[in-house]
């Protein structure tokens, strides 16, 4: 058709076509996303490794057809709007409440586990990518933290396989801590306070924390509750920082006509805003609740649709260095933490 008999697309069809384009991705990852939550809350299962588990599982459909565009938008756009609405989570009131030497103590960890990742991933032969991305999931809320990173790391043929990998290995440590790490802290003879702190500075998720420490007293779920928060707050400084440091390396790829990354991502800026807002405490109870689980949700469709760009023979093919790496990362906070602890309140 030449250009003289072309039809200019109007704003309203280009938005038709976005939608039709896109919407049978999205609805299949949405009902893969229900189904996880519903395995986790009738059969006490991780959501998120449901998810992972169900998408991987229906990988097909992102090689071929309808839900190709729709997925692959998912599980870029839809991650990247779960995690700016985390901020929604976090106020200045919460770095208040533990004093400066236990938040040094957790903020401490968060970065030493990450250098500890740069160094053990350097050993062991991996990526500097798959450095930043098993060390921050490590050091600072499991799976959420490892979709963040990934948003912000430049791509290259292996990131999908060792987003997927860190996520469902980072989920199943963060069960078996859930497990093991309160049958230590009654071992060891920590108080409630100290084992609060521990579990919400070890574990990666925020599910297993509030599950293991409200299993363990009232005080222990609380203290654990906010230490992790905290460790949350961290999220965006570090994104903030790694994408800094990615864009001044790719100074040079842009000065030859490639693209150079954003200074800030549009969605660490709306996380940091909501963080702000929040910490003046205008945002009501019941918004915060709603933007909460509207976080919770997009993740979990977001991680669906990433399940289902992976093949599982991809991720088998990570190695067994990596798994050294993301244990050897687990075992470090947990052990920097219990020292810390220890030295600080024993």
């Amino acid at each position: 058709m030449s250009d003289a008999t072309a039809t200019p697309q109007t704003p309203t069809a280009r938005v038709h076509r976005f939608i039709t384009g896109n919407a049978p991705g999205f609805l299949v990852s949405l009902v893969i996303a229900v189904a996880a939550q519903f395995l986790s809350e009738h059969y006490g299962a991780p959501a998120m490794l449901m998810a992972l588990l169900l998408g991987i599982a229906f990988h097909f459909l992102a090689e071929e057809g309808r839900c190709v565009a729709g997925i692959a938008l998912t599980s870029r756009t839809v991650l990247r709007i779960g995690v700016a609405l985390l901020g929604a989570r976090i106020s200045v009131e919460l770095l208040i409440g533990l004093g400066p030497e236990l938040i040094s103590l957790v903020v401490g960890g968060v970065i030493l586990t990450i250098l500890f990742g740069i160094v053990g991933a350097r050993v062991l032969g991996r990526g500097w990518r798959f450095a930043l991305l098993t060390g921050g999931s490590v050091a600072i809320c499991g799976a959420s933290a490892a979709m963040a990173i990934a948003a912000v790391l430049p791509k290259n043929e292996h990131s999908e396989r060792n987003l997927i990998f860190t996520v469902l290995a980072v989920t199943v440590l963060s069960t078996l801590a859930m497990i093991a790490y309160p049958i230590i802290t009654q071992t060891m003879g920590l108080d409630d306070l100290q084992t609060g702190v521990f579990l919400g500075g070890t574990i990666h998720d925020v599910a297993q924390v509030v599950g293991a420490g409200f299993s363990v007293s009232e005080e222990t779920g609380e203290t654990a509750t906010l230490v992790k928060l905290i460790r949350v707050t961290m999220l965006a400084p570090v994104v903030l920082v790694f994408s800094l440091v990615i864009r001044s390396y790719a100074d040079t790829a842009a000065q030859e006509g490639g693209k150079r990354p954003p200074l800030i991502p549009f969605f660490v800026l709306m996380f940091l805003l909501l963080a702000a807002i929040n910490s003046f405490g205008v945002i009501p109870a019941f918004v915060q609740s709603a933007l909460s689980d509207l976080s919770r949700w997009a993740l979990l469709i977001s991680i669906a649709a990433v399940g289902m760009k992976t093949s599982l023979k991809t991720i088998l093919d990570v190695g067994g260095q990596a798994i050294i790496l993301i244990v050897a990362e687990t075992v470090f906070i947990a052990a920097f933490i219990l020292i810390g602890i220890k030295m600080l309140t024993g």
